[in-house]
């Protein structure tokens, strides 16, 4: 078994949901107005710290991870549901830092 002490990941939070333009539209209601929904939010990315791991070398292969993206609005103001966390599994007493880019 490898073991691999470092490792370099990319992470990004799934996009919001978009919203529904609709209009309210009854016979016997004079002024129907808007009534759409918002869109949902975006996943989450979080770190679990797990007992059973002792190395990083699940991230040697697989190094992005993004959030799920939030439901679409509806009709009738109907909000979209919230995307799905994305998780990642690491080794208790870790340490993390923001990389910053050099342009």
């Amino acid at each position: 078994m490898k073991f691999l002490d470092q490792a370099k990941v990319h992470v990004r939070s799934g996009d919001g949901g978009a919203g529904c333009v609709s209009f309210r539209r009854e016979k016997f209601i004079e002024f129907g107005g808007p009534d759409g929904g918002d869109g949902g939010r975006g996943g989450d990315v979080v770190a679990e710290c797990v007992d059973g791991l002792n190395t990083l070398i699940d991230y040697r292969y697989q190094q992005h991870f993004k959030g799920k993206t939030g439901m679409h609005g509806m009709g009738k103001n109907r909000a979209g549901g919230r995307g799905a966390d994305a998780v990642l599994k690491v080794p208790s007493a870790r340490r993390f830092m923001k990389r910053t880019r050099r342009r």
